[in-house]
């Protein structure tokens, strides 16, 4: 009877960690899977915040720039050059779009990922030094 017994339990817990070992298998699926999307969509998921965050300091700059945009700030104080305000919203613009279509025809998607981060910095430049000229 205690065999029986023990043949029982042993035989419904064998049967509790196959289920447990199947739900564990089907979680590691899904998990692999969402990865492996991940992986396949780094491209786009890396450019998604540059392009938005490119977009949005043209769009700033574009209301904020004054007509004529100084650029090479001299120590005197005075600009070297100055350019046409659409110029310096679609100068830096274009600099980021072309480092993330490079990054869309590379193999190494960070390098290419990481100098649009950069190109990012010459519209806040742009604006710091226009806005507060020494």
């Amino acid at each position: 009877m205690e065999n029986a017994e023990a043949s029982v339990n042993e035989g419904s817990l064998k049967t509790g960690f196959a289920k447990v070992k199947t739900v564990v298998g089907k979680i590691n699926r899904v998990i692999n899977l969402i990865g492996l999307w991940l992986y396949r969509l780094r491209k786009f998921v890396l450019a998604a915040p540059v392009v938005y965050y490119a977009l949005k300091l043209a769009a700033y700059n574009r209301e904020h720039l004054p007509e004529q945009v100084g650029i090479n700030l001299q120590a005197t104080g005075e600009f070297a050059q100055y350019i046409s305000r659409n110029m310096a919203v679609m100068g830096p613009l274009a600099l980021t779009i072309g480092c993330l279509v490079l990054m869309f025809c590379s193999r190494k998607a960070m390098y290419s990922w990481a100098i649009s981060i950069f190109t990012l910095a010459l519209p806040l430049l742009l604006l710091l030094s226009n806005a507060y000229p020494t």
